[in-house]
């Protein structure tokens, strides 16, 4: 496969929940740009906190990568990366702009700070699958579990959730990522889940490098019974392939080691 170095663009990588999965990065800057500073993030401690949308890059340079792709089989392109997506400004426009030139599925990994805000729903009414997180229960352990912005506000994120899950019919997923700070209160986030009522629940634990100790299978396992009903899936249940990146260096960069 050809090696270029691409700036906006990264992987593809093999995705527990999504396939094979080709990244873009709509912040792509040199520090990590978010709204959360999670304890378990694999690629390092927020250095720029921002809620406030922007742009970061132009469609036009984005989509010149994009154009510039080998020939390489994916399952979905991704709007992740190395800071919350949703920061993006012109996401919305990225998004079009993909979908004049490519086939695959279109989906956002979204911490689900600014659901709330009109424009950011609507940026992803037009994707195929929106993976939210939901890791925390209330406004205290969302400060010890996603060290968000001070102005962040637990109950506005999961109304926003909420009334996103009521206008979107395609795919909603909650990604919840469980540690000893909230395995004891999965019982608790288990309700919330039956109020937003997503379309499938990912139970995910961090298993890349980070601060955070992950939870064992048989944990994992235990704590799916407060979510029956749903359609649920575990980070411990998928067996992982190998997947060649176009370029290892920026993959790195924006999901970590393993």
């Amino acid at each position: 496969m050809a090696h270029k170095n691409y700036r906006y663009i990264y992987g593809p990588v093999f995705s527990w929940r999504l396939g094979v999965s080709l990244g873009i990065d709509p912040i792509s800057q040199k520090d990590k740009i978010c709204s959360f500073d999670c304890v378990y993030c694999q690629i390092g401690k927020t250095k720029k906190f921002s809620y406030q949308r922007k742009i970061y890059i132009s469609e036009k340079e984005l989509l010149a990568e994009i154009n510039s792709l080998p020939a390489i089989d994916i399952d979905y392109i991704t709007f992740s990366g190395r800071g919350e997506p949703t920061l993006a400004k012109n996401l919305g426009k990225m998004i079009k702009a993909i979908r004049k030139t490519r086939k695959e599925k279109i989906a956002v990994i979204t911490n689900s700070s600014l659901l709330s805000q009109k424009d950011v729903a609507q940026d992803l009414l037009a994707v195929d699958f929106v993976l939210a997180k939901l890791d925390a229960y209330d406004q205290q352990s969302l400060q010890k579990i996603n060290r968000p912005l001070p102005a962040i506000n637990f109950q506005k994120i999961v109304q926003g959730v909420k009334q996103f899950r009521s206008v979107y019919s395609k795919k909603l997923a909650l990604q919840i990522m469980f540690t000893k700070d909230n395995i004891k209160h999965a019982d608790k986030i288990a309700q919330l889940a039956r109020e937003i009522n997503p379309h499938e629940i990912q139970l995910n634990t961090p298993l890349r490098r980070c601060p955070a100790q992950p939870l064992s299978k048989k944990e994992l396992k235990g704590i799916t019974k407060y979510f029956s009903g749903f359609n649920t899936i575990s980070v411990y249940d998928i067996n992982k392939e190998e997947v060649k990146p176009i370029s290892k260096k920026n993959t790195l960069t924006r999901r970590g080691k393993a």
